[in-house]
């Protein structure tokens, strides 16, 4: 399926938000993660399921200063 992941289409095989998260290299990184411009928790990921054309921002924290 097709996705938007931080505003860039991308084609992935993951059904889920973690799924995919995993597929993209994201699997164990600390993150937040927003579904079509929610926040969604990460207890939800393993349950949310991805739809053709969802988009998904995905973002992690930086040091620095």
């Amino acid at each position: 399926m097709r996705i938007e992941v931080n505003g860039t289409p991308r084609d992935i095989a993951a059904a889920t938000v973690a799924d995919a998260l995993s597929e993209l290299g994201w699997g164990e990184a600390r993150v937040a993660t927003a579904l079509n411009g929610v926040f969604l928790p990460a207890a939800s990921r393993p349950t949310q399921a991805l739809r053709d054309g969802d988009r998904l921002e995905v973002l992690a924290p930086m040091q620095g200063g």
